[in-house]
């Protein structure tokens, strides 16, 4: 996969503008569709935010994990600008304290970047991670087929090298543990066929019709997350 992937269409990059429409309708609609989803058993899910947004950004998805009764936790490290020391130190140090104290391996749930961030704790840490859910999140395929991509070199003032390359291609591989990416063909941000997962008993890719930046407050989205937690 890889060679004719191209970036998203200039009309679903425009299209992400429907995200205050999905918001809208993630606040209407919760109390009604969120009583048909599979309830948790209090797993611990650890929720990880997209480039350039934070915890605020995912507030109302792990309001909406803690209702269908999950143990869920923001990543208490700022806006995520890319991978650092000190964010995967704390992270793995999250892990350990979260099956410390209750006494369950952790799902972490990560949004665009924060998937890669999360496929990479559960390839390296399977003693603490449960399962690892992506939403929109950019990890096969070719690295350049997304809009993130420009924007992360953009703004870091990096270019992307040899060591780069290789540590993508690294992250093809599925992380070893349970793991769903569940993605958009009108994703305006990434080129969905860069978020589709080799599909094994441990894998699974769930399409859904969402932006981007709306994949956390979706209620499509939502719902496949919940089923996804449910494995």
């Amino acid at each position: 996969m890889g060679a004719n992937i191209h970036k998203p269409r200039a009309l679903y990059t425009l299209m992400e503008a429907r995200v205050p429409f999905e918001i809208g309708a993630q606040l209407l609609s919760y109390r009604f569709y969120e009583k048909n989803l599979p309830k948790g058993n209090g797993r611990p899910v650890l929720v990880i935010p997209g480039f350039g947004a934070g915890d605020f950004e995912t507030q109302m998805l792990r309001r909406s994990l803690k209702r269908l009764g999950y143990r869920s936790v923001p990543w208490k490290m700022g806006r995520n600008m890319g991978s650092t020391s000190k964010n995967r130190a704390h992270l793995r140090s999250e892990l350990k304290r979260l099956l410390d104290v209750c006494g369950q391996k952790v799902s972490v749930v990560g949004w665009s970047l924060g998937g890669v961030f999360a496929r990479e704790l559960g390839r390296m840490y399977p003693e603490y991670v449960h399962s690892v859910v992506t939403l929109g999140t950019p990890f096969t395929g070719e690295h350049d087929a997304n809009i993130l991509h420009d924007l992360f070199h953009r703004i870091s003032g990096t270019e992307f090298t040899d060591e780069d390359l290789a540590a993508f291609n690294q992250r093809k591989e599925p992380p070893g543990v349970l793991s769903t990416s569940i993605y958009s063909k009108t994703d305006g941000v990434v080129a969905w066929q860069c978020s589709l997962e080799e599909e094994s008993e441990l894998t699974e890719n769930i399409e859904v019709k969402s932006s981007h930046c709306g994949l956390v407050y979706n209620p499509l989205a939502v719902s496949a997350l919940a089923r996804a937690l449910q494995k």
